[in-house]
């Protein structure tokens, strides 16, 4: 294994910082807002286009707010949604590290429009710990579609099977199993170690 592909939501990332809960948790009480009003007004209708790069979150997301809560900027919206979902497993992050500077690349691969790509990055100083980022917003195509791995292998620029790779969705790893990259799923408990060594069996 040459590279490690790693996923955000799940695996790296897990809810609130203060508590790990769902990001949404206290939307209503802190800024009025129903879960359920923004999953089917906005999340339901326009998050695919969103999250493969073909609308931008934050004009779509002021015209949704502005039928049903004309009272919220859509930038208080994504700044709340973007800093209570920044958990970081920072056990994990120093476990990639070591294997890092074992000479592992480390790339990220996960399903993201740009704004939350570059907050990754840049706010939460993810690109120091890696190589780069492939997401979906940039690919066009969000895993687990084929066209996720076939064009994150090509632009990592190696055989898919120097790939490993870890995700916590089962249907991510059965694709990218099937793409050629070695995959294991993240559950609860699970560990780098365990992942390294089912990519060496």
């Amino acid at each position: 294994m040459k590279i490690l592909m790693v996923d955000v939501d799940g695996v790296l990332v897990h809810g609130r910082p203060s508590d790990g809960l769902p990001l949404f948790t206290y939307l209503e009480r802190d800024l009025g807002l129903k879960v359920e009003l923004l999953r089917q007004a906005f999340f339901k209708i326009y998050w695919t286009d969103i999250v493969t790069g073909r609308d931008a979150i934050e004009p779509r997301l002021a015209e949704v707010l502005g039928k049903i809560a004309p009272h919220l900027r859509a930038r208080t919206l994504i700044d709340y949604w973007f800093e209570n979902d920044s958990r970081l497993d920072h056990g994990l992050l120093d476990d990639l590290a070591a294997l890092r500077a074992g000479g592992t690349k480390m790339f990220l691969a996960t399903n993201q429009e740009h704004m939350r790509a570059a907050y990754l990055m840049d706010t939460l100083k993810l690109s120091s710990r890696f190589d780069g980022i492939f997401y979906s917003a940039a690919l066009g195509h969000q895993k687990p579609a084929t066209e996720f791995f076939r064009l994150a292998t090509e632009r990592a620029g190696i055989p898919a099977r120097e790939i490993g790779f870890i995700d916590d969705v089962e249907a991510n790893i059965e694709a990218a199993r099937q793409f050629g990259w070695k995959a294991m799923q993240w559950t609860p408990g699970s560990t780098l170690r365990d992942a390294v060594a089912a990519f060496s069996a």
